[in-house]
């Protein structure tokens, strides 16, 4: 990473931690609820490269926010809950004690937030969070990384957004910032085109 980056702003689904099947076997069971379909596994895996609202209105959902909100209701009782990506929690450990910003842009909400990152002990390095809750506008628009901007009085080129999903990409790209593609965690790599490109999270230190 060149030196003139400041801070990273972190996505969490897909790039710090490892949410697929916490959030697909969960969307089976709204699906066979609300809509009467057996969907497998396969066929919800396109459900990663979008945020949860976006997912729900791909499938035809009629009452977004309904279903939206027994979907993440599922999700928090699943019994698998997230798992860390390894080599995650050293790598955003190690940038902190360098001195570079760390953050989270998430389309969670604040009770998933809790639910999934807080107990992995990786919180106490994250500087500032915008999460679901704090937006208007969710990714792909801007504001969520123009909130973190503002909030940390920082230029855009000044960071640098890591995440796994065109929905990422199409954020950094509209906030006017430097994306990184987390490999590890993203399905479909089509039309993304990186500024860096991460095989494992150990390649953000090997930039700096």
């Amino acid at each position: 990473m060149n030196k003139k980056y400041k801070c990273v702003i972190f996505d969490i689904d897909g790039t710090i931690l490892n949410t697929e099947r916490m959030n697909i076997i969960p969307l089976m069971r709204l699906i066979k609820e609300e809509k009467g379909i057996d969907m497998t596994y396969e066929e919800l895996l396109f459900s990663t490269s979008h945020p949860g609202r976006k997912t729900l209105e791909l499938l035809n959902f009629e009452d977004i926010e309904s279903s939206y909100s027994k979907w993440v209701s599922y999700i928090n009782s699943f019994e698998e809950g997230a798992e860390m990506y390894p080599g995650m929690d050293k790598v955003i450990e190690e940038l902190h004690k360098k001195g570079i910003i760390c953050g989270i842009v998430s389309s969670k909400t604040i009770s998933q937030y809790e639910i999934d990152f807080i107990p992995t002990g990786i919180d106490k390095f994250i500087k500032t969070k915008v999460l679901a809750d704090d937006t208007l506008n969710h990714k792909p628009h801007p504001e969520p990384l123009l909130t973190i901007l503002k909030n940390l009085s920082i230029k855009a080129e000044e960071c640098i957004y890591i995440g796994d999903t065109l929905s990422d990409f199409h954020c950094s790209q509209a906030a006017h910032m430097a994306f990184g593609l987390a490999l590890w965690g993203a399905r479909n790599t089509k039309d993304i085109n990186a500024d860096f490109i991460f095989e494992k999270p150990e390649d953000i230190l090997n930039l700096l």
